[in-house]
């Protein structure tokens, strides 16, 4: 089981939020079949997305979503978790796996790149505007620029830790803490975590010697440690995905009525996979066609993407910009 825990350190001065993300991260890495570089990029922003769930949102049904987006060959990461202890995420090419650093570890910043920009979007429930905030990488492994976005966007002092540590293209540890200092942090407390956290080395290191408690009271050495959760029940967290039968088919409405014919007639159906978390699911020809005639929907002229279907929530807002560059238009 994977699991969240979270302390109070140097008398409430300090939070600790600390994450073993072993099994999520196997679950994911599996579902999408990456290579282990691949799989470390997608496993550190994972767990990234679920340490920033417990600094960001306030409610279990609101979102946050962490994108990467760096020059590459990985071509982007994209992560989703919240306060119910969720998670889902996939890379844009999975199989990227360059050669291994001088130091003998994976190369998650050649994978990632190093220019681009780290985008973190925080979505509150049930509808309300999404928040959006970007700011350029700092290094892309990941936890660096997850502390550059504290740092830079939320004006909040943090030393972050992730890592994914793989034997044999399998996950065999994987994790993350996320330290932040308070508005009455008292700056002596903050130089000895700044000891700490050079003394502890790579975390993955620390979380296959001991616990995951034990790796926080290592961090926070000399600064007294309370944690604020149950020792023997951590809050659980798991890769799972919202896609369904329904959305599967709901997809489909993006597909011109011509589109989707074409499917039936070489195909016999359409078969529809979920990017987040790889599930295939059939579509029959007769699902297809209870989508309809395609009367009362509006499409872009210009590129024929789908900017309104009658009964679904709008999907676009009139005088947006449609993807080829045009203005929405929306009947009133």
């Amino acid at each position: 089981m994977s699991f969240i825990h979270r302390g109070l350190a140097a008398d409430g001065g300090i939070r600790v939020i600390a994450a073993d993300t072993t099994d999520l991260v196997a679950d994911a890495t599996r579902r999408h079949g990456t290579r282990a570089t691949a799989g470390a990029a997608l496993g550190r922003t994972l767990t990234g997305s679920l340490l920033l769930s417990h600094v960001l949102l306030k409610k279990p049904e609101d979102r946050v979503t962490v994108k990467i987006n760096g020059d590459g060959p990985l071509g982007g990461i994209i992560a989703e978790a919240g306060l119910d202890g969720s998670a889902r995420g996939y890379v844009a090419h999975p199989h990227v796996d360059p050669p291994i650093r001088d130091d003998g570890k994976l190369n998650v910043g050649a994978a990632v790149g190093t220019r681009g920009t780290i985008e973190v979007t925080r979505s509150h429930a049930p509808y309300g505007e999404p928040f959006s905030s970007a700011v350029d990488l700092m290094s892309g492994e990941v936890a660096e620029d997850v502390a550059g976005y504290l740092a830079r966007s939320e004006q909040i002092a943090s030393a972050v830790l992730l890592g994914v540590y793989f034997e044999a293209e399998t996950v065999h540890t994987a994790g993350g803490v996320i330290l932040q200092a308070m508005p009455d942090a008292d700056p002596a407390a903050l130089t000895l975590l700044e000891a700490n956290v050079k003394a502890l080395g790579a975390l993955t290191d620390s979380l296959r010697e001991r616990s995951l408690i034990d790796t926080m009271h290592e961090l926070t050495w000399g600064l007294d440690m309370h944690l604020m959760t149950d020792a023997d029940k951590p809050l659980p967290v798991r890769y799972a995905c919202r896609c369904s039968d329904e959305k599967a088919l709901e997809a489909l409405a993006y597909f011109s009525l011509e589109e989707r014919e074409a499917m039936i007639a070489q195909d016999g159906g359409a078969e529809a996979v979920c990017h987040w978390c790889g599930e295939t699911r059939w579509v029959t020809p007769e699902q297809i066609r209870s989508l309809g005639d395609g009367t009362g929907e509006v499409r872009c002229p210009d590129c024929q993407t789908l900017w309104y279907r009658p009964g679904v929530t709008t999907m676009v807002r009139d005088g947006e910009i449609c993807s080829c560059g045009r203005p929405v238009e929306l009947p009133n």
